[in-house]
């Protein structure tokens, strides 16, 4: 058996019931247009009294104790603190056996007191919705039914005779037999009238529920809440909203090599957790997907996928070819996923996925929701995004100008020290365990400088791109040479770079790192950074002849994550351009480490 879609019609209504204060406003309303109809319809019969009606006495006794009903009920709902289900039933029965009652006096369906049966399918509608006001509808219809089976049995002759004996006045009816073919105009005109102000109601609950959930989704996006937070709480109210077995989020920056997967999934305490994690390269291009559909709902059938799919108009494709899904399945198996594409201004784009849901309506109406979510809960994210990067950058402001503070005052005073001490043990020349203490003193100053000087870049906010990348970068090595003493060359034999600005600066990084380890650990006397293009791939090597890492031979990036070994700052800068590291050691004769970036690519929102 495939999978079955579930049909939930009422379903927005249940996500956004009403509060108290609004049921109390809804029923304020209903008992003044009920008593406003009820004295209109006095006035009508004192103006008119033969247009349509029956004159008869009960006829006027029963509008009076209906107005009483009405004013006993307005004042109820005015000064009680609220409206039980109970109470609003009651009414409501009363509401339907009225009309029906009282058109025991009229000769058409078209006389005054048809608008009772408009008024009492409209207060379903405001009440509940559109099941209810149909079944509001067929109640009465049925009643009507009843009522003309038992006038042309004879009700009128029963009921004045019964009224005879006890002395009351006649029951004199609107009609003495009620034709099958006008009750059955009534009937229809009824069926039609709950049909449409049942689906008018349905809409108007529908959008305020959607509004509802949007907005309150649209709340957990707080600034201080950070990035990861606001996701979690954004993911795990859409996971509670579809009772989804988990929600995904692809998401990809601009100019940017990794795809990061959001995935959130209920824990045994029923609370939402976000894990992080990256697409393997390999299924990048599963997650997001090219496709004319930005909205998908899609769900087995046996051995078949079936789905819909809506453009970014919310109109729905019928020639788009959705072989996209059965990769997805391999990948991420389903019974059935729901997935609308997003896009945070023109830096970030993504899709969410949401797998085997279980509480959904139909298939294009929700993927019309899903695209009006995305719509306006995306801005928010994007906000707090653009908010945690004006953070950064004001962070990046402020560590740049402790770092100019910390060369033009420490770095210098200690630099003026060690210059001293080098004098004064020149001049302890006859004492050769005060020169030797003053030498190790001197040194320790000299390499706390250059850890002062190598925290300093590390500090400070630079911005390289592809132009700039050689220059920085032989800069850097020529910087390294001067304050180490170590011989260290840069050869770059790429004419022109073509890569992002953040992956030049990811590269400049590596740079340092490696060089930084050049001069902790490996005890090199020479040093080599080569820039190349091999094979479409930019390769950034880091030759030394210094002691090598502690194993023998060459390991790839797995064989490093695995076993551990090699530097994992390195590792984890390589990672994040979804770029390619391998290690070469030779331990007593050097390392190299060589890191290889993929071709720039873009993406498009969509």
């Amino acid at each position: 058996m495939g999978q079955v879609i579930p049909k939930y019609r009422d379903l927005w209504r249940f996500r956004a019931p009403l509060t108290s204060g609004e049921i109390r406003r809804t029923e304020r309303w209903l008992a003044t247009a009920r008593v406003s109809l009820t004295i209109a319809t006095l006035i009508t019969l004192w103006m008119e009294p033969g247009r349509g009606v029956v004159y008869s006495f009960w006829l006027y006794w029963l509008l009076t104790v209906y107005l009483a009903h009405s004013v006993v009920v307005m004042l109820l709902v005015r000064f009680r603190n609220q409206s039980t289900r109970a109470f609003r039933l009651v009414v409501h029965g009363a509401d339907i056996l009225w009309p029906v009652l009282i058109s025991l006096f009229t000769t058409s369906e078209r006389g005054p007191f048809f608008l009772f049966f408009v008024f009492v399918m409209a207060a379903a509608a405001y009440r509940w919705g559109l099941w209810e006001t149909v079944g509001t509808a067929v109640i009465a219809v049925v009643l009507l039914w009843a009522e003309g089976l038992a006038v042309n049995a004879g009700l009128e002759s029963t009921v004045n005779g019964w009224l005879h004996a006890i002395h009351l006045p006649r029951f004199v009816f609107g009609v003495q037999r009620i034709d099958p073919q006008q009750l059955f105009m009534s009937s229809v005109y009824l069926m039609v009238l709950g049909l449409l102000l049942g689906y008018m109601s349905e809409n108007e609950k529908k959008l305020r529920a959607e509004r509802v959930v949007i907005t309150r989704v649209l709340s957990s996006a707080r600034v201080e809440a950070g990035l990861t937070a606001t996701m979690q709480e954004i993911l795990g109210e859409v996971l509670g909203l579809y009772g989804a077995r988990r929600v995904l989020s692809a998401s990809q920056e601009a100019n940017s090599y990794r795809v990061f997967l959001a995935d959130v999934h209920r824990t045994t305490e029923g609370t939402p957790l976000l894990r992080w994690r990256d697409a393997l390269p390999d299924t990048e291009a599963t997650y997001l997907f090219d496709s004319p559909a930005d909205a998908v709902y899609a769900w087995r059938n046996g051995k078949q996928i079936e789905s819909v799919l809506l453009d970014r108009g919310g109109h729905r494709l019928r020639d788009a070819d959705p072989v996209f899904l059965e990769t997805l399945m391999r990948i991420e198996p389903f019974q059935a996923v729901g997935s609308v594409a997003f896009g945070f201004g023109q830096e970030w784009v993504g899709r969410v996925f949401i797998f085997d849901p279980q509480r959904i309506g139909d298939p294009e109406e929700e993927l019309r929701f899903l695209q009006e979510f995305a719509q306006q809960v995306g801005p928010a994210i994007y906000n707090v995004y653009l908010m945690r990067r004006l953070r950064e950058r004001a962070g990046a402001v402020e560590r740049a100008r402790f770092a100019r503070e910390l060369h033009d005052g420490a770095i210098q005073s200690l630099i003026a020290v060690e210059m001293q001490l080098d004098v004064v043990r020149r001049q302890s020349g006859q004492q050769p365990v005060v020169t030797s203490e003053l030498s190790r003193i001197q040194k320790l100053l000299r390499e706390e400088v250059l850890k002062l000087r190598e925290l300093m870049q590390e500090m400070k906010s630079f911005e390289v791109d592809a132009e700039r990348l050689p220059g920085f970068v032989a800069d850097t090595v020529e910087r390294f040479r001067r304050e180490t003493g170590i011989s260290a060359e840069f050869i770059s034999e790429i004419e022109k770079v073509e890569l992002p600005q953040k992956v030049c600066r990811e590269l400049a990084r590596i740079v340092q790192e490696s060089l930084v380890n050049v001069r902790k650990h490996s005890g090199a006397r020479h040093v080599l950074v080569r820039l190349a293009q091999r094979l479409g791939n930019v390769q950034l090597t880091v030759e030394d002849d210094g002691k090598g890492f502690p194993f023998s031979g060459r390991l790839s990036e797995n064989e490093l994550e695995i076993s551990g070994k090699g530097p994992a700052v390195i590792r984890e800068r390589v990672r994040l351009l979804a770029g390619e590291l391998t290690i070469e050691s030779n331990p007593g004769h050097g390392a190299r480490v060589e890191v290889r970036i993929p071709p720039a690519r873009k993406i498009t929102n969509g």
